[in-house]
């Protein structure tokens, strides 16, 4: 079984100013859903595979955010949840507000597309063993959040410790570095959560075997069609491939990200290249037989093996 999934959050453009320290300007709040994932949409139809689009509940009270999700359940593709308000620190919050962010968003996305989601992402990749306990409570059916790659995990520290010198303030949370011991296949929790255990079917983020180097949208944009392929084809002997993507993957500074673009280095590669980047890792996937799946059908395929 060589299964290959492809996933997106469709965090809106405020989430990077917030982790700039960075006040947004308005124009920017709904660049997600109105361009990249119309693209994203077409570029799965293109290249014949499904996505499993990670939504945040509150960008569904705009009306033409939800229609957008609606239509690509139409097509084929999954929705699944990325909490409520995309709060970098859900990790800190009261259990009481960590069940209502993982429960309100899931109510949202099931007001916008008809259909509860079985999976769940924590913004940032930072999760806790409380939160993989609400999850349970709250009967999900598997978690995508573990991502356990050292290089990312230095680079984000790096990146915060910088823009606090410079006297912003950044959104984004460091995880422990304990995350970085976790198993890089897919697993069942334990306790702590980066150990196998029995619990709720954890599906890690994408990292290469051997050096655990990130193989995410972030790093096929910026490292371009050759680096993609490579990256890519380091995992060619994994039996899942989760691929993950953000809605800014495909978008660049001429669709009005302009400012934003000397703090988000990915905002300055030209959406053609983004684009061959993209279609290059499916390609690798492709020619070593891999059958691309929504998240929740890996998750099922898996119990089955199992």
């Amino acid at each position: 079984m060589k299964l290959a999934a492809i996933s997106v959050d469709l965090d809106e453009i405020p989430n990077y100013y917030a982790i700039h320290g960075l006040s947004p300007p308005a124009a920017v709040e709904a660049l997600v859903y109105d361009l990249a994932v119309p693209r994203l949409v077409d570029e799965a139809a293109l290249g014949g595979y499904p996505l499993t689009l990670f939504a945040v509940g509150a960008d569904l009270a705009r009306a033409a955010s939800g229609e957008a999700l609606a239509r690509a359940v139409g097509a084929g593709h999954e929705i699944a949840n990325h909490s409520l308000d995309h709060r970098y620190d859900l990790t800190r919050l009261p259990r009481a507000e960590i069940v209502r962010q993982i429960d309100l968003g899931a109510a949202a996305i099931e007001g916008a597309v008809g259909r509860r989601p079985r999976g769940f992402r924590a913004p940032g990749y930072t999760i806790t063993d409380q939160v993989f306990d609400v999850l349970a409570e709250l009967e999900v059916g598997y978690d995508s959040s573990v991502f356990p790659c050292p290089s990312y995990w230095a680079a984000k520290a790096a990146a915060v410790g910088m823009i606090r010198a410079r006297g912003r303030v950044s959104h984004s949370v460091v995880d422990t570095p304990r995350v970085l011991t976790a198993p890089i296949r897919p697993y069942r929790v334990g306790r702590p959560y980066h150990a196998r255990g029995g619990g709720l079917l954890e599906l890690p983020i994408q990292v290469t075997p051997t050096l655990r180097l990130p193989v995410i949208g972030t790093s096929l944009t910026l490292g371009g069609p050759f680096v993609a392929r490579r990256l890519v084809g380091a995992c060619v002997s994994e039996p899942l491939v989760n691929l993950e993507l953000h809605g800014i993957d495909l978008l660049d500074a001429a669709d009005g990200l302009e400012a934003l673009s000397p703090h988000q280095p990915d905002v300055r590669v030209p959406l053609a290249r983004k684009r061959a980047s993209l279609r290059s890792a499916v390609d690798v996937l492709r020619r070593a037989g891999y059958t691309f799946v929504t998240l929740e059908e890996a998750a099922e395929a898996l119990r089955a093996a199992a």
